[in-house]
């Protein structure tokens, strides 16, 4: 009697997994894209992360307007001895204009201590964009009688510095997540509003989910806090890159091929066959981003979906 009732259980498990089996491939089938290949490694299912409070108020910026650097941070109450600032500390803004109740916002004026151009053309790139900013944390006036103002450190990004610069506070808007979709990796230009990742936040390179961007389009392209823009990479740019294009370079071939193919030329041995000419390979996207903040030529981004390692220099276009 036990063996029965074992019995029966094993196969309703059984049929529940192929009826929940069935369901799903019926589903994806269903949100395949018409006349596509159904196959998750050209169309795989997209899971967006959803940006925080930290994230919205801590991405920084670029822009071709300089912040004021009339009102700044002087010190705390315990300098010299402490010179980095945080949530809950005192500090004392110099400069003019104060009142208590009121809410700064800390911003440093950047540079790259490294001086490396990321890829060609850069430097030249990102002057034309305007002077990066780091978003450092928001203070509120809590004592205004003295020449310089008492403020309390409501919430830090990172280490406040004396010379860090203050400006009022603005609310940013809200942001609209969309629900997984399918993430076609392949898919043409759309002809929207097109830019390039120049910088990145702590001048990073290799970028992953989280990471924020800075590009060189922005409100005057129709680009607004909200809006989803998509990486894409041509295999030229891996060929033009340093490091990946270590492996063009590399055989191929082997002993059974009467002729070899070469890559645009780039083989250790001589070849017979045709060329291959990788500027003809479709792009592929790379990852999603959605924008945090905008100025009129410039847009902060989040990406919230990466299938492989962003670039700076990766392409960037306005999303379905």
């Amino acid at each position: 009697m036990k063996k029965t009732g074992l019995l029966l259980l094993l196969c309703l498990a059984v049929a529940v997994a192929a009826a929940a089996q069935q369901a799903d491939s019926t589903s994806t089938d269903q949100t395949a894209p018409q006349g596509t290949l159904n196959t998750t490694r050209s169309f795989p299912i997209e899971r967006v992360q959803n940006p925080t409070h930290a994230d919205l108020y801590c991405g920084g910026f670029v822009s071709k307007q300089l912040v004021a650097n009339t009102n700044f941070v002087a010190g705390g109450i315990e300098s010299p001895n402490t010179t980095k600032f945080a949530t809950d500390d005192i500090i004392f803004l110099a400069g003019h204009g104060y009142e208590t109740g009121q809410q700064y916002e800390i911003v440093r004026e950047l540079q790259d201590p490294n001086q490396y151009e990321l890829f060609a053309g850069q430097h030249a790139m990102l002057k034309a964009m305007g002077q990066p900013y780091g978003e450092l944390g928001r203070v509120r006036i809590v004592d205004a009688r003295g020449k310089m103002a008492v403020a309390h450190v409501e919430f830090s990004c990172e280490a406040i510095l004396p010379g860090d610069v203050a400006i009022p506070f603005a609310e940013k808007p809200a942001i609209t997540f969309h629900l997984p979709e399918r993430f076609d990796r392949l898919m043409p230009s759309n002809g929207k509003a097109s830019g390039r990742i120049v910088l990145a936040k702590d001048f990073d390179l290799l970028l992953g989910t989280g990471s924020k961007i800075y590009m060189n389009l922005g409100a005057n392209q129709g680009v607004k806090v909200g809006d989803y823009l998509r990486a894409v990479r041509s295999y030229d740019a891996d060929l033009r890159d340093p490091v990946d294009s270590l492996s063009f370079k590399a055989s191929t071939a082997d002993d059974s091929q009467k002729k070899t193919p070469s890559i645009e030329g780039h083989m250790f041995t001589k070849t017979n066959g045709p060329s291959i000419h990788v500027a003809d390979m479709p792009r592929r996207a790379v990852g999603e981003i959605v924008v945090i903040n905008t100025t009129p030529t410039t847009a902060t981004g989040m990406i919230v979906f990466a299938l492989e390692d962003v670039h700076v220099g990766d392409h960037v276009e306005l999303d379905q």
